[in-house]
């Protein structure tokens, strides 16, 4: 159960296609083999309001959190956040050229116990195949 969620400046909105990216660290995610694929949601939403650095217009981030349930290892989780880490780096270093944009990642584990699930995708991925 997987959560990948994108925090990003606005002024990104006419510079990258996030739907892209958002599909990108997916592929990726699911290439780690850390995450399983019926359970890994990626979204991103633009900040309504935000200030950065010396407060210039132009100023960008992209913040990454990904969630996991707990129960993988320190160093699964930590190749997984270098992997990931290392795309989205490599997908946005053309943009890092034009524009001035801090991107950040937090990996974090959910408490299995306090975090109820129900999820009917993984019934509806068996039978289309």
């Amino acid at each position: 159960m997987p959560h990948f969620c994108i925090d990003y400046s606005p002024n990104l909105e006419d510079r990258m296609d996030m739907a892209d990216f958002c599909n990108h660290l997916r592929e990726v995610g699911l290439q780690t083999g850390v995450f399983p694929m019926p359970g890994i949601r990626v979204r991103a939403f633009a900040a309504s309001h935000c200030s950065i650095a010396d407060g210039e217009d132009n100023r960008a981030y992209i913040d990454i959190s990904v969630r996991l349930r707990g129960g993988r290892t320190l160093e699964v989780r930590k190749a997984a956040t270098e992997q990931i880490f290392e795309a989205a780096s490599a997908y946005l270093a053309p943009l890092m050229k034009e524009m001035p944009l801090a991107l950040s990642m937090e990996m974090r584990d959910i408490d299995p116990e306090l975090s109820p699930k129900k999820n009917s995708i993984r019934q509806f991925l068996e039978g289309d195949q």
